[in-house]
């Protein structure tokens, strides 16, 4: 099909509204005050909606005359919805709650477009529906991060928080507020960072924190005090904080497995971050998941070779960082360790 008649298609096809009622709010998980009327403009491949900073149900109706795959992502680069076919002349309707703030993507990087912005792809995206309301009732997940977890601006890097929204039903959400180079101490002392994300955080929310990639100059004491105040700081808000083990760098001995230092998150000074890690979540009752000892088992399993695919290798020469494929797996291993601990209700979570 040409891309004329695709678009053609999709103007004729698409009843596209947006409902947004009053008490609408820039709180992370409810809707507040000020009505915003009028309809979402949507062409063939996006749509936008013209909301404030806060937390929003989305409904989509899937399919057209023609057998159709689609999916949706939206603001910077996050995968919301993952591909589903769709036999010509059927609908399917699919939810999914997404969080809206500035800046849209790393909380240091550029601001984003205001609104939500929604992308609608696949390799033959049919959208016959959309409605866009406040979510009232959401739960978020709130991400800690640096550059292997953090919505990155640009192809190819990736990050696995990045890819996790898409396996989350409505319901629950992601606020990913990973950053780039951040260590435990810059994201203690950035304003922009601990500062920013502790007040958002409320009663029954998940705090994921993976920090480690970056602390390559802290000492054991100072590492392990810095978790403990991240840990106290959930707590105090009423979330529950989880601690997670930072992926393994892709860096292989010669017998095929990780090299026990810069791909097991050794630092300079000897720190172990992963055992700190664990004995932090030991000593203080913290959720653990333990993405160290996942990931090296999927990179080891793969090989030399076979793993250059879950990282940047071929396009970068990149063994730190994450392509799509390898943040989607790594998101995939999050997940299941949310519903193997319960730490969220298996309902609200995609698994096929």
């Amino acid at each position: 099909m040409t891309e004329e008649a695709r678009v053609r298609r999709f103007t004729i096809g698409v009843l596209v509204a947006v409902t947004l009622g009053a008490g609408l709010s820039a709180a992370p998980a409810q809707a507040a005050a000020g009505p915003a009327g009028g309809l979402a403009d949507c062409t063939a491949e996006a749509c936008h909606f013209d909301v404030p900073p806060g937390t929003y149900d989305v409904k989509v109706l899937l399919g057209g005359d023609a057998a159709s795959s689609t999916s949706v992502t939206g603001e910077t680069r996050r995968a919301l919805l993952p591909e589903k076919t769709t036999p010509a002349g059927e609908r399917v309707a699919r939810s999914f709650t997404v969080n809206v703030r500035t800046p849209e993507g790393e909380p240091t990087g550029a601001a984003g477009t205001p609104g939500l912005d929604l992308t609608i792809g696949g390799s033959a995206p049919a959208l016959a529906d959309i409605r866009v309301t406040p979510a009232r009732h959401a739960r978020q997940i709130f991400l800690i991060g640096d550059s292997t977890v953090c919505d990155q601006p640009g192809d190819p890097y990736t990050g696995w928080g990045q890819q996790l929204p898409q396996y989350l039903r409505k319901g629950l959400s992601v606020a990913n507020y990973a950053d780039s180079g951040e260590s435990t101490v810059t994201y203690l002392t950035n304003p922009q960072l601990w500062a920013t994300v502790q007040p958002q955080i409320r009663r029954g929310d998940l705090v994921l924190i993976q920090l480690a990639h970056n602390d390559k100059t802290t000492d054991g004491a100072t590492y392990r005090a810095n978790l403990e105040a991240l840990v106290a700081g959930v707590r105090e808000r009423g979330g529950e904080p989880v601690l997670v083990t930072p992926i393994v760098r892709r860096w292989f001995n010669s017998d095929g497995t990780l090299n026990n230092g810069t791909a097991l998150l050794v630092n300079g000074l000897g720190v172990d971050h992963p055992a700190v890690i664990r004995s932090v979540a030991a000593d203080k009752s913290v959720p653990l998941i333990d993405l160290t000892a996942r990931t090296k088992a999927m990179v080891e399993s793969l090989g030399v070779e076979g793993s250059k695919s879950l990282y940047l290798y071929n396009e970068k020469r990149d063994s730190t960082h994450t392509s799509v494929r390898g943040a989607t797996a790594y998101a995939e291993l999050v997940r299941d360790e949310l519903i193997a601990q319960g730490l969220v209700p298996e309902g609200l979570v995609r698994v096929g």
